[in-house]
């Protein structure tokens, strides 16, 4: 039998790829997280990490480990809660923001459903506006979505620069209209995107509308023209200052409900990925 406690040092350093991070995170010193992960490679007679005073990285046993140790969490928890008859059951209707589609957050929403098996979760994605719309709606019970900086809507899970994206800086010729690849109505970023050039009086033109990321970065690639993304997300890289564009400014990322406090399985929900927004 392996120690809970060490198994959940140990994931949490390999999550985090540092032990003074994972420290940080379990409120332990640095000193207690080393003693954990050495007493569970002496347990399990293997060396789970290879490490040096600049990196962490699993090795081979490490990995299978990492597995194993996230099922046994994920059964011991469950445990707990049946017999303490606080089983979480229900469902909750979760609408996430396209920019996520290829972040983390799917592995997020893995764990939280093998965690919380008895939780129906349903999932839809689309632009910042129309989930905010549908949660007003009674549509959802929470969504993970975009907001101006200055709003107070929802609760920050991360904060971000909103960027000029391209796969050419010729594109943006400052005596010709802008060509702009971007979300449809009613799209955040893609109405920052024309206040901006409006205040900054630089013409532009719509040469592609896409509902999906994967497709503005696929116009982008092909040359089309030039695309919004937050710095954290962009699949292709900045246009340089020479470009002189103006400035965007940042976005801000939130989970919203339809209330303040939120309840039973949105509730969980939300603690979840709160809990692991430094991989979104």
């Amino acid at each position: 039998m392996f120690d809970p406690a060490l198994l959940t040092t140990f994931v949490t350093v390999a999550k985090a790829g540092s032990f003074t991070e994972a420290g940080r995170r379990l409120g332990l010193r640095q000193s207690t997280v080393s003693q954990h992960v050495r007493r569970l490679e002496e347990a399990a007679s293997r060396r789970l990490f290879l490490r040096d005073t600049h990196s962490v990285a699993l090795t081979a046993d490490g990995e299978a480990m990492l597995g194993l140790a996230q099922g046994i969490l994920e059964a011991n928890e469950r445990a707990r809660r049946y017999f303490a008859g606080s089983e979480l059951r229900g469902r909750v209707r979760f609408g996430a923001s396209e920019d996520f589609v290829q972040s983390r957050l799917p592995e997020v929403l893995r764990e939280f459903t093998r965690i919380h098996s008895a939780v129906d979760l349903e999932l839809t994605v689309g632009l910042s506006g129309g989930l905010l719309q549908a949660l007003d709606a009674g549509e959802l019970d929470l969504v993970l979505a975009k907001r101006r900086p200055g709003e107070d809507r929802g609760r920050l899970v991360r904060r971000e620069r909103l960027v000029w994206v391209g796969s050419d800086p010729a594109l943006a010729q400052p005596d010709r209209p802008l060509p702009l690849i971007l979300y449809p109505p009613p799209s955040i970023s893609r109405a920052i995107a024309l206040e901006t050039l409006e205040r900054a009086g630089r013409s532009w033109r719509i040469v592609c509308t896409s509902s999906s990321f994967s497709g503005l970065n696929a116009a982008a690639l092909a040359g089309l023209g030039i695309t919004v993304q937050g710095d954290g997300f962009a699949g292709l890289g900045e246009l340089p200052t020479a470009a002189a564009l103006p400035e965007l400014g940042q976005i801000e990322f939130v989970l919203a409900g339809p209330r303040r406090t939120l309840r039973g399985p949105a509730s969980a929900l939300a603690t979840a990925i709160l809990d692991n927004a430094y991989r979104l």
